[in-house]
């Protein structure tokens, strides 16, 4: 069911992005103003990185394999990759824009239907991104996340552009109309280094937040109850799935069944603190003991 509705996100996002380009467009050829057109620009990207999400997810929801025994989680992540990609290509757009606007662009028409158009625009992409991110982060899809802050990202530069135009158009300052949309071509170019950079830190086996490890270490302590010690306690993030493992010390006459009680118990705690957690235990007797990890009450 959960994929079911992460999938319908996706495709929902897919037809706001569209109307969002329409209301934009419209709005550029209502005022001719090259800022606007650059904020058209960005939305295409939106579209791009729906589409990328909404394949990611599908992809991703596929159960492990032979070939995948860990599961295709990642796959949100070269999503995020992509539309980090496609964020930049659009920036070089917008900068293209910007430049023939500073060298040959009319002057902007004032026309309150294409300002209106726009703002309607913002406000529809604003609403939708705050609950892209909401959603997203509670259903632990990079892929929504992403998406959610890139339109974000896109309210703001929008919000920017609609204040520049209306200042160009009230002091004849028309020179603001390119340099706006060169302002937004950078805010473009860093939402994108942004996104790629979080997103190679998630195929690099990025380890969980400190919080989160805070947490892991103490259910260990708290329902290892028999044993004596954890150590080389390590995690990754893959998507959805976060991935532990460390070593636990036992006493060395302790039967393989008594050990075994105790692995489960520590599991059930960390996958219920830690939803989307797989956990690996791997037991030792206690002369193996490094006596420097975590203690077990």
């Amino acid at each position: 069911m959960d994929l079911k509705i992460r999938i319908r996100v996706a495709v929902i996002s897919i037809f706001i992005g569209i109307l969002v380009l329409g209301l934009k467009t419209g709005a550029y050829v209502l005022t001719d103003s090259v800022a606007l057109l650059s904020d058209a620009l960005e939305t295409t990207v939106n579209i791009a990185s729906s589409i990328a999400a909404l394949v990611a997810i599908w992809f991703a929801s596929k159960p492990a394999d032979s070939n995948h025994p860990y599961g295709h989680d990642k796959a949100e992540y070269f999503a995020a990759v992509l539309v980090g990609v496609m964020i930049v290509l659009a920036a070089i757009s917008i900068f293209r824009a910007a430049w023939i606007g500073f060298t040959q662009g009319d002057n902007p028409e004032f026309s309150s239907v294409g300002i209106g158009m726009n703002l309607l625009a913002a406000v529809i992409n604003g609403a939708w991104a705050r609950y892209l991110m909401h959603y997203g982060k509670n259903a632990r899809s990079p892929a929504l996340v992403a998406d959610g802050k890139h339109l974000m990202t896109d309210v703001l530069s929008s919000i920017g552009v609609l204040v520049g135009v209306v200042l160009a158009l009230l002091t004849g300052w028309h020179i603001l109309d390119p340099a706006l949309a060169l302002l937004v071509g950078l805010t473009v170019l860093w939402s994108g280094w942004e996104l790629v950079k979080e997103s190679v830190g998630g195929l690099m086996d990025e380890a969980v937040s400190a919080d989160v490890l805070e947490k892991i270490r103490i259910q260990i302590s708290e329902h290892g109850e028999g044993a004596l010690e954890a150590h080389d306690l390590r995690t990754r993030i893959a998507g959805r799935s976060t991935f532990v493992d460390f070593h636990l010390v036992v006493p060395g006459t302790m039967s393989v069944e008594s050990a075994h009680e105790i692995c489960d118990r520590i599991e059930e705690a960390i996958t219920e603190g830690v939803p989307g957690a797989h956990v690996t235990i791997h037991v030792e007797p206690e002369y193996k003991a490094k006596h420097s990890g975590i203690v077990v009450v």
